[in-house]
């Protein structure tokens, strides 16, 4: 098949899962387009059977705001037209479900057929979908899609409620590349990686990843460190960027815990950072899914987290990680403070959610759910 993918190409989970499933279905033999702004994050290097189409958008002193969703539509029938696209798969519903509508009738006019497919990830029904002056438009884009996906039970029941959608969502977990998510091979090279990265190896590494949104809330990342490092030797590495960012620096300086947290920025290769850290922290207000945790999982590290939106649905609460009410800090650190403490438990929750990324969560059984919803949808 010739598929078009557009997402948010930024540092987001929508962006890195319609990347990651770009790249697994190129790696199956079909032929991706990638139609976006600028090149996904996530793609490096020459990928066979992937090509990249920027969209440009012009200018002029008439419009306050440069309208991309228009110039988004135009590109994905040029694109689908020249290259012959079987069908066009949006990811996130504002404003790419109405984008690729806009396309689909643009060729139909013509007596083309381009069949397309929102998947829903979650800010985009939870958040900005909700806004009243987005909701009518979104729920008529997700309404007109040819098929639709969520990427949990938590977002299909939501969307249905909130916006009184009446067709059929599948719901296709996000999923994982086990092969490239793994633990580090040994523990020697485990410990000389964080002596490169940390310039430690003795003490326990936690680690927290998202693009620094409010929702992500990682100044309660901090404030769970500042907890755990009065009562055990510990080292917080945050990965990412974002409008939170400054606040978490101004924490850790104010609680005097800043030589003790590294802040590394946006990172392309977290597969082999994520390795490192013994657990993960994901205090988020709300998740849809939790793609960050899922990695976690697939490399052998246990996840502190929120009991929100989708996470209950990947996180078995007790044996793949631990969850909390959101904002609840003390009991997070208390949680984390007696884990690292307890190897013996620590190691089956390893174990366990390598065991649940491996028999549920990977590339190699999930990929094949949106192509089989593919030929479906084209038959």
């Amino acid at each position: 098949m010739r598929i078009g993918i557009t997402c948010y190409p930024t540092y987001g989970g929508s962006g890195v899962v319609a990347t990651e499933l770009g790249i697994e279905l190129a790696a199956l033999g079909h032929e991706i387009h990638f139609i976006s702004y600028s090149q996904p994050f996530r793609l490096t290097g020459r990928n066979e059977g992937i090509f990249y189409h920027e969209v440009p958008v012009s200018s002029y002193p008439l419009f306050e705001f440069p309208p991309y969703d228009l110039a988004l539509a135009s590109r994905m029938a040029e694109v689908a037209e020249y290259y012959a696209l079987d069908l066009l798969h949006v990811h996130y519903a504002i404003p790419h479900s109405v984008s690729a509508l806009l396309a689909r009738q643009m060729l139909a006019a013509s007596g083309r057929r381009l069949p397309f497919v929102t998947t829903l990830h979650g800010t985009d029904i939870t958040l900005v979908g909700l806004d009243r002056s987005y909701l009518p438009i979104t729920r008529y884009a997700i309404q007109e899609s040819d098929g639709v996906t969520s990427i949990s039970h938590y977002l299909k029941e939501k969307t249905v409620a909130d916006f009184g959608v009446t067709r059929p969502i599948e719901v296709i977990s996000n999923f994982v590349n086990c092969d490239l998510y793994a633990p580090a091979p040994d523990e020697v090279r485990r410990q000389e990686a964080r002596k490169r990265w940390l310039s430690c190896a003795e003490e326990a590494v936690l680690m927290h990843l998202s693009n620094f949104r409010p929702v992500k809330r990682v100044v309660d990342a901090v404030r769970i460190f500042a907890r755990v490092a009065h009562a055990t030797p510990a080292q917080l590495v945050l990965i990412g960027d974002g409008p939170d960012r400054s606040e978490a620096e101004w924490l850790a300086h104010e609680l005097g815990i800043h030589a003790r947290i590294h802040f590394l920025g946006k990172q392309g290769r977290v597969h082999e950072l994520l390795p490192l850290a013994d657990l993960l922290l994901m205090p988020s207000a709300l998740e849809s899914f939790g793609l960050v945790a899922l990695e976690a999982m697939a490399c052998k590290v246990p996840t502190i987290a929120t009991r929100v939106g989708g996470v209950p649905e990947l996180i078995d609460d007790g044996q793949t990680g631990l969850l909390f009410d959101a904002g609840d800090v003390d009991a997070m650190a208390k949680a984390a403070v007696e884990l690292l403490n307890d190897k013996p438990r620590l190691n089956a929750m390893r174990e366990a959610g390598r065991h649940t990324a491996q028999k549920r969560y990977c590339a190699t059984l999930v990929v094949p759910q949106y192509v089989r919803f593919y030929e479906r949808l084209l038959g």
